[in-house]
């Protein structure tokens, strides 16, 4: 009703000031006639339909449940074998995810389960929790695409699938609210019968969202074989020494390797709560120590300091 009043006016008010001249020539009695048909013309219009309520407002569910997961594929860079100071592309799988109360994470070509995996939440966590479960590893060194043709007269070394034990400890809220640290070992056996050994890995990782799309999740680890292992990857045999000219080196166990490893991945919409498309990116940097880095494989035809980068494409569901 205010509105048609504002309008009412306005157009009387435009109608008299144009009759004026009228009136003042002795023609009011039309001027008067011209008023009473601008206000039934405004009266006869119909009132506006009233504006829709708002819509309530509502959070769209987050994609991490009971169960979901993330899985995902890149290409990086990598050595040829563990030593070489030549590098290949080489597929950079990503899998992490909880199903059935199992939470599933990235361990190099390989993963991790936690059977103590807890219910996702949506606020700051409080106190530690303690991980444990299996985990498997696959190993490939030396096994093909050796760059090297020296180190390739050596021959060929057979896959070996690690598998094992994990536990750690996580610790939320660190630097800030949603972070974790996390420090944990593993110890894992080959069940393949290619170096018939073990390897024992203490790691330490942080993990803490960057802004509203970037999660990034860092590690250092360090890495000690037994004999068996050592042996099979880094002794010279005098089989070898005389097909490829290197000098007869016998491995031993103990501290084979120190380096760290960092993932950071975007959110392509922005919210990594509704999961969908990512991508990541993944490097990392190793030094061999011991016999590792004291290998004619490593000393005479390849590099101690070892380095991987790759990017690659998730999705969340």
């Amino acid at each position: 009703m205010t509105s048609r009043i504002v309008a009412a006016s306005l157009a009387l008010g435009f109608t008299v000031f144009a009759a004026a001249p009228a009136l003042a020539e002795g023609e009011g009695k039309d001027a008067e006639t011209s008023i009473e048909t601008a206000e039934v013309a405004l009266d006869s219009q119909p009132a506006p339909a009233p504006a829709a309520p708002p819509r309530p407002f509502t959070l769209a569910k987050p994609v991490f449940d009971e169960t979901w997961a993330t899985i995902g594929l890149g290409v990086g860079m990598v050595p040829s074998y563990a030593g070489s100071d030549d590098y290949i592309a080489f597929p950079l799988p990503l899998i992490a995810g909880r199903v059935g109360g199992v939470g599933i994470s990235p361990n190099g070509p390989g993963f991790v389960l936690d059977l103590n995996s807890p219910k996702p939440a949506f606020g700051p966590r409080k106190g530690a929790r303690i991980a444990f479960g299996p985990a498997f590893r696959f190993r490939n060194d030396r096994n093909n695409r050796i760059s090297d043709d020296v180190v390739a007269r050596a021959g060929k070394l057979d896959a070996a699938l690690e598998v094992g034990g994990n536990v750690a400890v996580s610790f939320p809220g660190v630097v800030k609210p949603f972070d974790q640290l996390t420090i944990g070992v593993q110890a894992r056996w080959d069940v393949l019968g290619a170096h018939e050994g073990m390897i024992v890995e203490p790691q330490v990782s942080y993990r803490a969202p960057i802004g509203r799309a970037f999660v990034l999740q860092a590690q250092a680890s360090a890495e000690f074989v037994d004999d068996n292992f050592a042996r099979y990857y880094f002794t010279v045999n005098p089989a070898q020494a005389l097909a490829t000219g290197l000098p007869q080196f016998n491995a031993a166990g103990g501290l084979n390797r120190v380096g760290t490893t960092a993932i950071l991945s975007y959110d392509l919409d922005r919210n990594p709560l509704n999961g969908g498309w990512s991508i990541y990116g993944v490097g990392g940097y190793s030094r061999l120590v011991g016999d590792s880095a004291d290998t004619p494989f490593t000393s005479l035809r390849g590099d101690a300091n070892q380095f991987i980068t790759g990017l690659g494409v998730g999705y969340t569901f």
